[in-house]
């Protein structure tokens, strides 16, 4: 069930989520959208490394997810690809990349693993039609991961909210996970949704669930690498935690750089060649 890294370092397999969901292991994944960030998330220990369209705000100053272009996406997986040696590489189909048809997804998420080397591909919704394209890759053997709740590239549509609320929103959403799991998903994310409904979609599917505002109950947890370390100060929804303040001392060092150079400190003597 598991490879080989080119270092020989045990890589993280679809089978090993679900197995982790039989244990009770808890999952857990983190965005990465270059190199040095995707070394690092793998030396720590992360299960599964998303390289998420939300690269549009975090990494291109973009409104939303929606201009991210297939190109964009597969040349930051590139970079990740090589920093990862352990961890499950997933990669977002980006809008209108695998809504148009089945076929063309197919073409798209084919190129994403062809050209990238990840493992796997991630597309939004739960429809009868998503299903259908779910099916579609998975027959040709390419693994796919769900989202379900707040589905980002459809925003203009719900805007950023809490999903599931609504009279009929749990049976909605448990009856989409349903769909995604006999579709052939081996996992799904849950994002802004209640945690109650998450607790119930968790129990009832047989592929783990990772959750992004949705409670402490999924069998798993991702957040976007970026907010989670303080590099985005002016994002602070509830369900964030910051696990470090590296904005902070980012802007420290370079306004300590700004000083020595404005006050000739620096380069001394010991950063001269003789």
């Amino acid at each position: 069930m598991s490879t080989q890294s080119g270092n020989g370092a045990r890589r993280v397999t679809v089978a090993d989520l679900r197995e982790m969901k039989r244990r009770g292991d808890p999952i857990t994944s983190l965005t990465a959208y270059d190199y040095l960030f995707a070394r690092l998330v793998d030396q720590a220990g992360v299960d599964v490394i998303l390289v998420g369209d939300s690269l549009g705000q975090v990494v291109l100053g973009l409104d939303s997810t929606l201009p991210v272009t297939l190109d964009d996406m597969i040349h930051h997986a590139r970079a990740v690809r090589r920093g990862v040696e352990r961890a499950l590489l997933v990669v977002d189909l980006p809008f209108l990349t695998y809504q148009i048809s089945p076929q063309e997804a197919l073409r798209n998420a084919g190129r994403v693993l062809q050209e990238t080397g990840a493992s796997a591909v991630k597309l939004e919704g739960g429809s009868d039609e998503i299903a259908q394209t779910v099916r579609t890759l998975v027959r040709a053997g390419i693994p796919v991961m769900g989202h379900l709740g707040f589905t980002p590239q459809s925003v203009n549509v719900t805007g950023v909210r809490v999903q599931g609320r609504d009279e009929d929103g749990p049976r909605r959403i448990l009856e989409e996970a349903r769909r995604l799991e006999e579709a052939g998903c081996f996992a799904m994310v849950l994002e802004l949704v209640p945690g109650a409904i998450a607790r119930t979609v968790t129990a009832q599917v047989g592929i783990p669930t990772i959750g992004i505002g949705a409670g402490a109950e999924c069998d798993g947890q991702v957040l976007v690498l970026h907010d989670m370390l303080g590099l985005n100060p002016g994002f602070q929804p509830r369900f964030l935690r910051r696990f470090a303040e590296v904005g902070e001392l980012a802007s420290e060092g370079v306004g300590a750089f700004v000083r020595a150079v404005k006050e000739r400190e620096y380069p001394a003597q010991e950063h001269t060649f003789e």
